[in-house]
């Protein structure tokens, strides 16, 4: 899914592939909401398994035909062309996406912010930028980005954009939900275990078919080559927003691709954000916050989500852990 503040997501699910206790491991990859999705299913039989698989895929793809704010038909995108026009009526799951992505709009006073669809792509990070854009450019690139200006009918179930040129966009939290409904499914089903990996935005259950934790291996945003460390994971979501692959340097100052919608400028000081948690939608929106706000206003905030941690890379490499942080043996290697 396309969006204006795309995260750099620094893990992927270490595997180990063969089956036990008359279960297999299935996967398959595939391109979904505009990025990759990677899919794996542990299941009774290899043709189960595969069944699962494409289940999981219709999912996405259903949601993606309702949120995508890219695809002309979906109904985000018919929100978005009726800005500063009329409410429309929307079902109420995408009510109900939208009524929570506004609550952390919310909490996060603007940090997060879902109309930051309209925000204008003033600053270039392909290197053709060679200054700093003026303070008026940015003051004007977020005139329409405003989370207060979007009207809600729980009784009509609608959503209306109050200004023209409005746009609201999932690309913070839609791959994050994608992946929480397609476990919540599969768990339904009796699927003993699996991830659902939506471009970096994971939800897990279960277990390994050896009995062991899945784990996954969060990379080194200095050296991508290697990992920083290895997590183990079970009935658990995990996310990362990171900035480190797109930035500019003007007098020596780093300013890094993902935008604070309430100021149009780009965020500095963190370099990454890892956020663990029950599901992945609120992990996924609470590392995109916490890259915003920074990490003293970062920490605050994940206080109010007591069932959620957080690991924190600054710009220079100091590792930051949230009080909560409770993964064993846990060892940073740089």
């Amino acid at each position: 899914m396309k969006h204006c503040c795309p995260k750099i997501l620094f893990f992927f699910a270490i595997i180990c592939c063969f089956s036990s206790h008359s279960q297999v491991l299935r996967k398959r990859t595939t391109l979904l909401m505009g990025g990759r999705f990677d899919i794996s299913i542990v299941d009774k039989d290899s043709l189960s398994a595969e069944q699962n698989i494409n289940i999981v895929i219709a999912e996405i793809s259903r949601i993606e035909n309702l949120i995508s704010d890219w695809k002309p038909d979906s109904q985000v995108s018919q929100v978005n062309q009726n800005a500063g026009i009329k409410p429309i009526k929307v079902d109420r799951e995408v009510y109900e996406l939208t009524q929570r992505a506004i609550k952390l709009s919310e909490i996060t006073n603007g940090g997060f912010d879902v109309s930051f669809a309209a925000m204008d792509r003033i600053w270039k990070f392909d290197g053709s930028m060679t200054e700093i854009p003026s303070a008026e450019a940015i003051k004007k690139s977020v005139a329409k980005v405003g989370y207060k200006n979007i009207i809600l009918d729980s009784i009509q179930s609608t959503i209306f954009l109050k200004l023209p040129g409005m746009k609201i966009g999932f690309g913070a939290l839609g791959e994050g939900y994608a992946t929480d409904k397609c476990r919540a499914m599969m768990i339904a089903k009796d699927v003993k275990a699996g991830i659902i990996n939506g471009s970096g935005d994971m939800s897990t259950w279960g277990k390994q078919p050896n009995g062991t934790p899945w784990k996954i291996g969060i990379t080194n945003p200095f050296n991508p080559e290697k990992l920083l460390a290895v997590v183990p994971l079970e009935q658990q979501a995990v996310t990362t927003s990171g900035s480190y692959e797109k930035f500019v340097v003007f007098d020596g100052k780093r300013y890094s691709h993902i935008i604070n919608p309430a100021t149009g400028y780009p965020v500095t000081g963190l370099c990454s954000v890892t956020v663990f948690g029950p599901d992945a939608e609120t992990a996924n929106g609470l590392s995109t916050s916490l890259m915003v706000l920074g990490q003293k206003d970062g920490l605050v905030l994940l206080q109010k989500y007591p069932a959620y941690s957080c690991l924190m890379i600054t710009d220079k490499g100091k590792v930051i852990k949230s009080k909560n942080f409770n993964v064993k043996h846990f060892k940073a290697k740089f």
